[in-house]
């Protein structure tokens, strides 16, 4: 596998991923499978690089009002706030807990515990995540989401497809319809207050963990000397690269396993490895393959910012 980038303008959506992406409300979100499939509902959606990294590479993207009903993951879910003001509320009715997210902010939400999210801001905004492992599992749903699934022809399988009966799909004869969740799932899922949230943040402004070398400054998010440190099978890192500057790597930046995922922030970032040499601007996303000498630079007149994400075994 070569370097290979998907750049934001060139991303994707899928309108209909998800039990309830024909909820009022809800209707107008965008998701998108940028590095394997995610937990998306739809079949059909396209995925923008298969090739496994041990993680899964998403976006969302919403205008402002539109939410993302409640549901829970069984692996780490990550979003990074590249632009937009997004509220994160964690519970069956999203009143357990609150946190208000600002670009540059991170979030880490545990496994098994009902989360959802609003742009709650004034223009359009995305979000770019990582999810655990390269099978993330299926999304456990609040009941009330089933409910008014119904009401739009969409049904969940077991098998975690869905069909569009608006559509004239049919179940399957082999396949039943996946039952809604129960209270006895519901008392088995963890629930966080307010601080316990905010915990699980890392603020744009944050620098704990944070240190320069050679005029590059660099700030560990997830992982081991990060806030954010424990277990996800992924490191996070913020770089920042001043006007004019390089990072040489003989390999990779954190000395991971695997495929390095470069997230643009701000900024344009050039990035050259033995055969290849591509141009990154904001909202981009890169896979640089392992074993492989990389540069990073800088050649414009403004810092660029970008997360760095690598498997962590």
């Amino acid at each position: 596998m070569g370097l290979k980038i998907v750049k934001y303008t060139e991303l994707k959506p899928c309108f209909d991923a998800f039990i309830d992406t024909r909820t009022p409300g809800s209707d107008q979100k965008e998701n998108f499978t940028i590095i394997g499939p995610g937990v998306s509902e739809n079949p059909h959606q396209y995925v923008h690089i298969r090739e496994p990294h041990g993680f899964n590479i998403g976006g969302a993207r919403q205008p402002p009002g539109c939410v993302n009903s409640q549901h829970s993951h069984q692996t780490a879910e990550v979003f990074f706030v590249h632009s937009g003001t997004w509220a994160f509320r964690l519970g069956e009715q999203a009143k357990d807990a609150e946190v208000i997210l600002h670009p540059g902010d991170i979030i880490s939400i545990p496994v098994n515990l009902f989360r959802g999210f609003e742009n709650i801001g004034q223009t359009m905004g995305f979000l770019w995540s990582v999810l655990g492992g390269d099978d993330p599992g299926h999304v456990l749903w609040a009941p009330y989401v089933f409910d008014m699934a119904k009401d739009y022809g969409l049904i969940l399988l077991e098998n975690g497809n869905l069909i569009d009966t608006a559509k004239g799909e049919t179940i399957p004869d082999d396949i039943r319809p996946m039952p809604k969740t129960t209270s006895e799932q519901i008392a088995q899922l963890a629930v966080l207050n307010n601080e316990a949230l905010r915990a699980c943040c890392v603020m744009a402004d944050e620098e704990i963990g944070a240190y320069e070398k050679d005029n590059i400054h660099y700030r560990p998010l997830i992982g081991a000397n990060a806030k954010l440190n424990w277990p996800h099978d992924f490191t996070v890192s913020q770089i920042i690269i001043p006007p004019k500057q390089t990072h040489a790597q003989a390999f990779n930046i954190s000395g991971g396993n695997g495929a390095e995922v470069i997230f643009i922030y701000q900024g344009e970032l050039s990035i050259k490895t033995d055969s290849q040499h591509i141009i990154m601007k904001a909202g981009d996303t890169a896979s640089v393959p392992m074993n492989s000498a990389r540069q990073y630079a800088n050649e414009s007149s403004e810092n660029v910012r970008f997360l760095c994400v690598q498997r962590n075994d």
